[in-house]
This record gives structure tokens, C-alpha cells and sequence, in this order.
């Protein structure tokens, strides 16, 4: 019996949450499997604006973040969202209920755990996915609930559970295809590069990180002479970047914009270098494409993820990393510098990086939910959604 595979998405906050889910359900649309789609996730989250866009079914529910280590100011919060978990619970159960999903996909955030909490009260099978190299709270408690571990990387298994690891499988973490189809002419031709020095493109996030355009204004004068520069450096920060004085004879050399867009692929092509932060899809892309890098990773961060990632990526030889709360333009330099003057380091660095990164995650995903979904419905009624026998689409037509 072949169907319309009902698939429940939950997850976000963040951009590492919401894309990957995203990135999975259009995986599916790529490959023809026919399915129903609904979002469960926070009103003022990432989630509620990405689903808009896109014209996915999306339900809101409550929800809580539980502070280990709260300070005065968010000890009051931490007793509110005790009192929002349960009724982001019972919201959950019944969005679930009435949807009655034949799998549920969890990409992590907070707001995953009550629909992971529905999805084993009402018998669905739950797929949970990590993006970071480290198991965040939400997810360690959902790993004993899931039927399937999804994890972006082979060392995440040792931050699970030991219950929980015989259900894990290294997926890798979605990365948008056209990111893998850039055309390097066109960023040379967009920017107006030269073929004289390497090409370096400096990123902090769609806002601009004010720790990397910092370290970028201090060490322009040194660096143009050995580099081409171009800086997404967020659209506060533009007017302020532009003004950085640089010599007039390398002023060429630098290219200040507010926000990357579609030409984000072309510009992963071009460049020889790219230094960013270390959050879990940043990392990905990096790693799907095969990027040498210098990583600042942005600390604190929940669980210290972001430094966590940095120092795996460079202990493998994949990135150079700036692991110090504070680190200093001369620290920057020194580690950009060795790159900028030797192709064949940076040849070595992006292959160490191609072999931590997955171009298939997202369909390795697709695969892993239509086998939830076609084996995972323990106890559901014959002919009912989820059941034994019922097939969703080829998991291997790609």
C-alpha cells in the first residue's frame, strides 16, 4: 500500500535549528515522496517567520528553557518556564493527536522536547536530529525517547546517553544543494576581484559580528597586501567598515557589504580562506564544500558549543581556531598568514575538511524517516497511519 507520508517538524529558535528541518523537507519535495507537512514550534521563534515564508502548515505552542546555572536575573524566568512546560506539553499532545503524524522529525531547541514528550504518549515514531558536535540538555532528554539518533558527527555518540547510542547514526548535517554549486567567475566578476592574492571572505552572521569586524578593521593594513577581502560585515555596520582607512593603493582589495545572499554559493567557490564563527551550520557548509578556514568561535554559548565545534574541526586539521574568550588581532593574523602564503596548506586543510562533511545529510535523513516511518509504529492499528506494511516512497530515489 502506497500513501501520503504525514510528517510532523519541530524545532528552532535558531537558524541551526530551523534550517536543517527545512533543508529535510525539501528533500523530500526534491524527490517526489508524497507527504503531508505540519510545524510545531514558538510563535516569536525563527520557526514562525521561515514557515510563513515558505507556506507550511505551523502550530505554536508554549514552551520553557530551563537555565542550569541561572543568575539573578533569570532565576525569575527559570520559575515562570517551569510553569510553561506543562501546558507546551499538553499543547503539544494535542496538536499531535489531531495531526497524527506517521513520523516526527526533532531538529532540537527547547520547543522540541514537549512534542518529543506527545510523540511517545500517542505511539509516533520520533527521529531526533543533533547539528553540534556536543549533545545540548533538550536533546539528551529526547535521545531516550527517540526511535532514531540522527547526529551530524561521529563524536557526538560519546555525549549520548549509553542507552541511547545503539539508536544513533551519523547523518551529517543538512546543507542547502545550491551551496554546493557555486560558480567562482561569478564572485570574481560580482566584486570586481583580482587574481594577483587569495581571495578571503569574512562572515559573522547575517547581523555582523562586532568581535570579528574588530579584529578585521585592526589588521586591514597588514593583511591587503598579502589578500582580497570580502566582509559580510551586517547592515549596522556598514557605514562603519567602509570608513576603516586601509591604504589607497590596496583600497580595491576590500569589499564591505551589509548581507550575502544569493551569491553566498559563488563566494564559497572564490575563496581561498573564510573566516566565521562556529556555530553547528556554519560548520556544516564549511565541511560540505571543503572550505579551509579560521574559526572565532562566538563564546559563551549554550553548553560552549561553539568553541566545542572550533576545536574539533582544528584537531582534525579542518580549520585553524581561535579558542580564547579574547583573542587579538595578532592572533588573528598569525594564523591567517601562514595560509595566505602556502596553496598546498590550504589544499590539505579544505580535503581534511571535505572528509568531515556530508553532501547527502539530508537525504541520508529522508532515508532515516520513511524507515521510522515504515517501522517505527509499534503497536499503531493495521491500516492506520504508520502501520507495517504501508510503503511512503522509495527511500533511495534520489
Amino acid at each position: 500500500m502506497s500513501r501520503t507520508l504525514r510528517l510532523l517538524i519541530t524545532g528552532g529558535g535558531t537558524g541551526g535549528h530551523t534550517y536543517p528541518a527545512l533543508t529535510t523537507l525539501s528533500a523530500f519535495q526534491r524527490r517526489q515522496v508524497p507527504h503531508d507537512v505540519l510545524w510545531v514550534g514558538t510563535a516569536n521563534g525563527l520557526e514562525a517567520r521561515i514557515t510563513a515564508e515558505h507556506g507550511i502548515p505551523f502550530k505554536a505552542i508554549t514552551t520553557g528553557k530551563l537555565r542550569r546555572r541561572p543568575n539573578l536575573r533569570e532565576l525569575g524566568t527559570n520559575i515562570a518556564d517551569v510553569f510553561r512546560i506543562p501546558v507546551g506539553v499538553f499543547q503539544a499532545i494535542g496538536h499531535a493527536a489531531r495531526y497524527l503524524p506517521d513520523v516526527v522529525l526533532s531538529t532540537g531547541g527547547y520547543v522540541a522536547v514537549p512534542i518529543g514528550v506527545a510523540a511517545k504518549l500517542i505511539r509516533r515514531p520520533l527521529v531526533m536530529h543533533e547539528q553540534t558536535t556536543v549533545v545540548g540538555l533538550a536533546n539528551r532528554i529526547l535521545s531516550r525517547l527517540a526511535t532514531r539518533i540522527a547526529l551530524s558527527h561521529e563524536s557526538s555518540l560519546e555525549h549520548l546517553p549509553a542507552s541511547a547510542r545503539a539508536k544513533a547514526v551519523v547523518t551529517g548535517n543538512p546543507v542547502r544543494p545550491e551551496l554546493l554549486a557555486g560558480d567562482r567567475a561569478a564572485a570574481y566578476d560580482l566584486f570586481g576581484l583580482t587574481f594577483e592574492v587569495p581571495l578571503i571572505y569574512v562572515t559573522g552572521g547575517a547581523q555582523g559580528s562586532k568581535q570579528i569586524n574588530t579584529l578585521i578593521a585592526e589588521i586591514l593594513p597588514r593583511l591587503l597586501p598579502h589578500a582580497q577581502v570580502v566582509h559580510q560585515c551586517g547592515p549596522n555596520w556598514i557605514e562603519q567598515m567602509r570608513a576603516v582607512p586601509v591604504p589607497a593603493e590596496l583600497a580595491d582589495r576590500y569589499h564591505p557589504v551589509p548581507y550575502v545572499g544569493a551569491e553566498l554559493a559563488d563566494l564559497f567557490a572564490a575563496a581561498d580562506v573564510v573566516i566565521a564563527r562556529s556555530g553547528a551550520g556554519t560548520v556544516s557548509e564549511l565541511t560540505a564544500i571543503g572550505k579551509p578556514a579560521v574559526l572565532i568561535p562566538l563564546i559563551p554559548t549554550g553548553g560552549d558549543e561553539q568553541r566545542k565545534n572550533a576545536g574539533y574541526l582544528a584537531s582534525a586539521g579542518a580549520a585553524r581556531a581561535l579558542l580564547e574568550p579574547h583573542p587579538t588581532p595578532d592572533m588573528l593574523l598569525a594564523e591567517l598568514m601562514p595560509l595566505l602564503a602556502d596553496p598546498g596548506l590550504r589544499a590539505a586543510m579544505g580535503q581534511a575538511a571535505a572528509k568531515l562533511g556530508r553532501v547527502d545529510a539530508a537525504d541520508a535523513l529522508c532515508d532515516l524517516l520513511l524507515e521510522a516511518a515504515h517501522t517505527g509504529g509499534a503497536g499503531v492499528g493495521q491500516g492506520s497511519p504508520g502501520a507495517p506494511g504501508t510503503s511512503f516512497g522509495a527511500p533511495g530515489s534520489r
